[in-house]
């Protein structure tokens, strides 16, 4: 009896751990729409620069598509851009597969901001590390909501991940992207 209480409990956390998910903190960005303003749970990775809190701000109407609110961030003719992390509730395990999705969007009403870019999302070590690039989208010019599937293997141990507004070209632009609703992070299959 006692042996098969051990095989039991090695099971059950054997499968705990493969099933295991990591939470962002408000993750779909949600809080009263306005600009140059943070989203509660996450924190602000370049100087001088806040994102916005969405619809109604900038000109930008698009409905959300999580929630009552989503968050933009811009790149600037000056090469500065916007970019905001979290530390994560689990961390990710160097070594192990993770999957998770996002919705991006790209509004052709962002006053003065209107060229399309791509999003950049990092793994870090400390608050807005770099130390793997997670996903680099595609230039965002779709102006509805899509969802873009993201797949990675963890090369070092991550404990915050960081976003950020993506001009790759060496000349600096006037752009915008739009995020919404990032599921939860969870264990993947290697296949």
């Amino acid at each position: 009896m006692h042996k098969y209480l051990i095989i039991c409990l090695c099971i059950f956390s054997i499968n705990l751990h493969a099933q295991s998910h990591t939470i962002l903190d408000n993750s779909s960005f949600e809080g009263e729409p306005q600009d140059a303003t943070t989203p509660i749970g996450w924190y602000i990775c370049t100087k001088s620069t806040t994102p916005d809190i969405l619809p109604g701000p900038w000109g930008v109407y698009l409905d959300p598509m999580d929630g009552d609110s989503y968050v933009g961030m811009i790149t600037r003719s000056d090469g500065s851009f916007e970019s905001i992390g979290q530390r994560l509730s689990e961390p990710l395990e160097k070594g192990s597969c993770y999957q998770f999705s996002i919705d991006l969007a790209h509004s052709d009403t962002y006053v003065g901001y209107f060229t399309p870019v791509k999003i950049r999302i990092w793994g870090g070590k400390k608050k807005c590390g770099q130390d793997q690039l997670l996903f680099e989208s595609e230039l965002i010019e779709h102006l509805d909501w899509e969802r873009y599937q993201i797949k990675f293997d963890a090369t070092v141990n991550i404990k915050h991940i960081s976003i950020e507004a993506y001009w790759p070209e060496s000349d600096a632009v006037m752009g915008n992207i739009l995020i919404d609703n990032i599921s939860k992070i969870i264990n993947c299959d290697r296949t």
